[in-house]
């Protein structure tokens, strides 16, 4: 049976888009972003839907990108160029989603890295189990978190970006919630409860005025975040095209150090 990497449920008027490939720690393959693009337009569609909620299933929210399918590329006779798609689809999904006119709630429940922080970052709303944590880790595998970076920016701020993607280290949902990565924290047995509770409070508001709300946010508070993302687009294609990118994946995966080389200003 096809692997179903994410499950979409619509039951007006809450829209529930479940991140399901458990077993990789609902890391991202190309198919599984087209697919999770494809839901997102489908809740676009449906004017009876006023939230959505996005999840994971397992112990893991999300790993980030399917580095063994990143690897794989490399060997392809245009690695180059299949990077550079697989960065437009994660770009075009984190857009998608940042722009809903309905509110999009992420529920957090276990550790999320790389591009899966860039999925809760979409989000207008973050809710983290405490025993969540959050990492981007990119240039530990000789890559950038170039698109994520603005969504980054524009919710935490510079101080903490800096820190969070120079330093790589992971914080809990605790300094999560305190540096506003994350805006609602549960223990893992309340994470049920504290969804139904935003929920509940989202759904109050009238529709029409959550959209426009939205909208005014976006004018207000991203001014030029469309063009940081494109330009996100082509920092994270350089990073991809460096020998310290095939160094880094390849350490990764082999469980070793990377042997990196001379800094290149």
């Amino acid at each position: 049976m096809a692997e179903r990497p994410i499950s979409l449920v619509i039951e007006p008027p809450i829209a529930r888009l479940t991140l399901t490939r458990s077993h990789k720690r609902n890391a991202l393959t190309r198919q599984m972003i087209a697919e999770m693009s494809k839901a997102v337009g489908s809740v676009a569609a449906e004017e009876a839907v006023r939230l959505l909620i996005l999840s994971a299933e397992g112990t893991a929210f999300c790993a980030g990108m399917d580095l063994g399918e990143m690897q794989d590329r490399a060997s392809c006779p245009n690695p180059e160029e299949e990077w550079q798609q697989d960065t437009e689809c994660y770009h075009e999904l984190l857009t998608d989603l940042f722009e809903l006119s309905m509110p999009t709630l992420a529920v957090v429940q276990g550790p999320v890295l790389a591009g899966g922080v860039g999925l809760v970052l979409a989000c207008d709303i973050a809710l983290a189990a405490e025993s969540a944590w959050f990492s981007l880790p990119e240039p530990k595998r000789g890559i950038t978190a170039a698109v994520v970076a603005p969504l980054l920016l524009y919710r935490v701020g510079a101080g903490a970006a800096h820190y969070l993607l120079l330093s790589g280290q992971s914080v809990t949902a605790g300094d999560a919630l305190r540096i506003g990565l994350c805006h609602k924290t549960a223990s893992p047995d309340r994470l049920a409860i504290r969804t139904d509770e935003l929920t509940a409070a989202v759904l109050e508001s009238a529709p029409s005025a959550l959209a426009i709300t939205k909208r005014h946010l976006r004018e207000c508070a991203s001014a030029g975040l469309a063009d940081q993302f494109q330009r996100g687009l082509t920092y994270s294609a350089d990073a991809r095209r460096t020998p310290d990118a095939r160094e880094g994946l390849a350490a990764f995966l082999e469980h070793r150090r990377p042997a990196w080389s001379p800094r290149a200003d």
